[in-house]
């Protein structure tokens, strides 16, 4: 499970909410209102006060590589420091299934990062974030930049990891994708998080 409670950031909070395991939660509130803020502090990429836990695990009990470990956040876009796809995952990972089910080539392994498109880039940053099966996805537009094709494939990747236990917290401005996945939505209004009943 995981436990936010009285966090704290900059213009927002305190917030406070839980998630059980095999769930997903939609964060929903206008451009600027805070959701990528709640994401990056949960994942301890932003300074922020309160207590957050995953499976009785506190994340000021953990090293930031510890809880980086169950904990991964998606970025709208993913930095990328190798030339090729291929480079950027381990040598024994098989990328054919992965990039397959996304809707790319198995070829595409060794195809240079220069070459592809902001979507195609999307979901490779996706395979890689989800390679190892993190306990918690903060899923921050994960289908910016895709089309309605790659978006429904998206959507399973991500239905799968809810179904295998996981717990996915996803900021979206896609009210069909948040009302697909989400078991809750929580709207941002007036510096706090609030029940939207659907």
């Amino acid at each position: 499970m995981l436990n936010v409670s009285e966090l704290t950031t900059r213009n927002l909070g305190p917030l406070s909410f839980t998630a059980e395991k095999g769930t997903c939660v939609a964060i929903t509130g206008p451009s600027g209102s805070g959701k990528t803020l709640i994401l990056r502090s949960i994942a301890d990429l932003d300074q922020s006060s309160g207590d957050i836990s995953l499976d009785n695990k506190n994340r000021f009990d953990c090293t930031g590589p510890q809880w980086r470990s169950m904990v991964r956040y998606l970025a709208p876009e993913a930095g990328f420091w190798n030339e090729r796809i291929r480079d950027h995952f381990p040598d024994n990972f098989d990328l054919s299934g992965p990039l397959e089910q996304l809707g790319l080539p198995p070829e595409a392994s060794h195809w240079e990062i220069s070459r592809l498109s902001s979507g195609e880039r999307q979901r490779v940053a996706l395979i890689r974030g989800l390679m190892d099966n993190p306990c918690l996805i903060l899923a921050d537009e994960p289908t910016s930049a895709l089309d309605h094709d790659s978006t429904i494939l998206v959507e399973k990747l991500l239905a799968d990891q809810i179904a295998s236990g996981s717990i996915v917290i996803l900021v979206s401005h896609d009210r069909d994708l948040t009302d697909r996945l989400a078991t809750r939505q929580l709207q941002i209004s007036q510096n706090q998080l609030i029940e939207v009943h659907t």
